[in-house]
């Protein structure tokens, strides 16, 4: 199965304007962009005939140029990264499926893809799939703490009984009764932002109009689900550190932390 890896890009982020050119040092102290850190942890991925940035932007595709990845050029009109790889398919050589790897998720672990690329080759049914892993207790109650500061902690989902999404939000979903944070392990699952698509499904995507739930939501996964596009929900295991994004200039620190404790030069 021929599987592309896309990583959208794009410079005007409204929560922090340049992100992908922000300098993150690593393991040795050697910074380097994230639009490269981000690029290198796709490339840790096995089964994937290519890697890609998808971007409007000179000045990313002249750092990507910079260190060797290779840039598909896209239209400043694309409102999220979906609409990005999809315009990008007209430049790629027949994908069986395309991999959009979130450009500011540079600590997701290459087996969450690799999940979704068996996921696909084994259901050639399955035209949309996305990793979710169970949160530990004291992760939903910080993600409690964030919603009563009125911040925004994460994504969670909630499925049915064969695997695909029902929902998704910004807001804690399922609502947690008494006693159901007294396990080590919550009954939430965080969504991880990683989503493998068939070429057909992001054709379906764009000739659908956007929906009022992704814009209240702010998820573009929403438009699959109000479009009556199952969107395969696929767990994977619980990683022992924190999955942070860069989303605003105080994340730098802990995600280069991070990447000091996981020996990432």
């Amino acid at each position: 199965m021929n599987s592309v890896i896309l990583i959208p890009a794009r410079y005007q982020s409204s929560r922090y304007p340049g992100k992908p050119l922000v300098e993150l040092k690593g393991a040795d102290g050697a910074p380097k962009t994230l639009i490269q850190r981000s690029v290198e942890a796709a490339r840790r991925v096995a089964g994937v005939s290519g890697v890609f940035v998808v971007t409007d932007d000179d000045r990313i595709a002249d750092a990507c140029a910079a260190f060797g990845v290779g840039v598909i050029m896209t239209s400043p009109e694309c409102r999220n990264g979906t609409e990005r790889c999809a315009e990008a398919l007209a430049q790629l050589h027949d994908p069986d499926v395309v991999i959009n790897f979130q450009g500011d998720a540079l600590l997701t672990p290459p087996g969450f893809v690799e999940a979704l690329i068996a996921r696909m080759d084994e259901d050639r049914d399955a035209l949309v799939a996305t990793p979710a892993m169970r949160l530990r207790s004291d992760e939903v109650r910080a993600l409690q703490a964030e919603e009563a500061a009125g911040r925004v902690g994460g994504t969670t989902v909630v499925t049915d009984n064969g695997g695909d999404g029902l929902y998704f939000s910004k807001r804690l979903i399922p609502h947690l009764p008494a006693g159901a944070l007294d396990g080590e392990m919550s009954p939430v699952r965080l969504h991880v932002g990683v989503y493998a698509y068939r070429p057909q499904a992001l054709d379906r995507y764009v000739a659908t109009p956007v929906s009022e739930l992704e814009t209240l939501e702010g998820l573009e996964q929403l438009r699959f689900l109000a479009a009556g596009i199952p969107v395969a929900v696929v767990d994977v295991a619980t990683p022992p550190f924190a999955l942070r994004e860069l989303n605003n200039p105080e994340d730098v620190a802990p995600i280069e932390q991070a990447l000091a404790e996981a020996g990432l030069e």
